[in-house]
């Protein structure tokens, strides 16, 4: 289950990733002073070399993601190890009351419970912070793309055209 949501949350993050170029499409330049075709290219590369070195940002290079969150421990850990506690203390009751072996198995039972509830809470938290990661993951990219393209119209205007 961690292992499907994982990947989700990967391919999430990559998808906007790749829909992201389609941003940069969507900007429209419009030369006020009579620039020629071959001025406006020229101009768009030296706009788009500065951006990317006021921004940090390279609108054409693969998106780099940080390390996603740690993966979870085994999920039975808990249920095994609340099920040994619940048997260790179940039979020290049980011994009390005369009947260490009812003792333990109660003990088991309950203990494994416990250890489940207490793993489910984790693997809830877990897909959580999974979540969180490729969230925070979108946000940065959007916002570095945004300042690429704040530098990009900024350099376009200030050589008389019109970002739209």
């Amino acid at each position: 289950m961690r292992g499907v949501l994982k990947l989700l949350a990967i391919l999430w993050v990559a998808g906007l990733f790749v829909a992201a170029p389609a941003v940069q499409a969507e900007v429209y330049i419009y030369p006020n002073k009579g620039q020629s075709a071959s001025q406006q290219a020229k101009d768009q590369g030296d706009c788009g070399n500065w951006a990317k070195q006021k921004s940090g940002f390279d609108p054409a290079a693969p998106p780099q993601a940080t390390a996603p969150p740690p993966q979870p421990g085994a999920p039975m850990g808990g249920v095994l190890r609340g099920g040994a506690r619940g048997a260790v203390g179940g039979l020290a009751i049980g011994a009390i009351a005369g009947n260490a072996g009812k003792g333990a198995a109660i003990g088991a039972v309950a203990g494994g419970l416990l250890g489940g509830m207490r793993r489910v809470d984790q693997v809830r938290s877990e897909q959580y912070s999974q979540q969180q990661w490729a969230s925070q993951q979108a946000a940065t990219y959007e916002q570095n793309r945004a300042n690429y393209n704040r530098a990009f119209g900024a350099c376009m205007e200030g050589r008389g055209y019109t970002v739209k």
